[in-house]
């Protein structure tokens, strides 16, 4: 084999990185947070859905790097990305474990920190295992919508909680289709060019719900979802009429609060309050 050939083919290969990973869980769903205020960590799409593989990673619904605010405008910034390795604006859950492990590597001190997502700046509170974060004003809610897909055609209720969701009320989350259904709207031409998150939600009573959710970008059912739960707490709100706070039980069996302020149609102050917990760390070579 030619020296040049051999240059080309050693300009190719990705030298081994170790990476110090700590393991954590919201209600559940569940993350790899890495630390890269330094901007030393470098992985590509493949490199994240390796790290997030159950089989050949570590396993998670997601990765969350730690970085530095670049606009100054928040105490600290994060990288989101899905178990497929495609970016994501935000996750609720995800949220709240990035508050605590802010906390735990950096030293923080105080109650509360900010941080800048693509969706936007985010504010959480922290109470031991406890985290409350602020979420951005929800955008695009619209209800009542009828949806075909292969069993009929749903009512379907969507609305942006930092990211797209849809959601649909069922007599029985037990029952709900949720592999199914939950991409057939996921990729439905009605979400296009996106695609959606899928809620599904059943009343247990007033004030209370409980929610199955299909994930963008994991696709499939997961234990929680924070934005899929405040998105149909939102909802609830609106076609059901419920009241502020909302208490959303989720597939993990953990019970999540969502709190807001409701102006006539819209709402104003939408927090999210719930478990946030440190699972294992480690360190892997990739």
């Amino acid at each position: 084999m030619g020296a040049r050939l051999v240059g080309a083919l050693m300009a190719t290969l990705r030298p081994d990185m170790t990476l110090e990973f700590v393991k954590m869980s919201g209600a559940g769903n569940d993350f790899i947070l890495l630390d890269d205020r330094e901007g030393a960590i470098r992985l590509d799409r493949e490199q994240v859905a390796r790290l997030c593989h159950r089989q050949f990673g570590i396993g998670a619904d997601g990765l969350i790097l730690l970085v530095p605010s670049a606009t100054g405008k928040a105490d600290w910034a994060w990288r989101f990305f899905n178990s497929d390795g495609s970016d994501a604006e935000m996750c609720g859950n995800g949220a709240r474990c990035f508050a605590r492990y802010v906390q735990r590597v950096t030293g923080w001190s105080r109650p509360g920190l900010t941080f800048e997502t693509a969706a936007g700046v985010i504010r959480a509170t922290l109470e031991g295992e406890q985290v409350t974060i602020g979420l951005t004003e929800p955008t695009g809610m619209r209800l009542g919508e009828r949806v075909p897909v292969a069993a009929g055609a749903l009512e379907v209720h969507s609305v942006n909680t930092g990211v797209p969701h849809a959601v649909v009320f069922v007599p029985d989350a037990d029952q709900a289709m949720v592999q199914q259904q939950g991409a057939e709207l996921r990729y439905h031409e009605h979400f296009k060019p996106r695609g959606t998150n899928v809620n599904f939600a059943q009343v247990l009573g007033p004030g209370r719900i409980r929610v199955r959710t299909y994930e963008r970008g994991v696709e499939g059912e997961t234990l929680a979802c924070g934005t899929g739960v405040t998105a149909s707490a939102l909802v609830a709100s609106r076609v059901h009429g419920f009241q502020s706070p909302v208490r959303v039980q989720v597939q993990g069996g953990d019970l999540l609060e969502v709190s807001f302020d409701r102006e006539g149609e819209a709402f104003k102050d939408v927090r999210l309050k719930g478990p946030a917990t440190f699972v294992f760390e480690g360190r892997i070579t990739i």
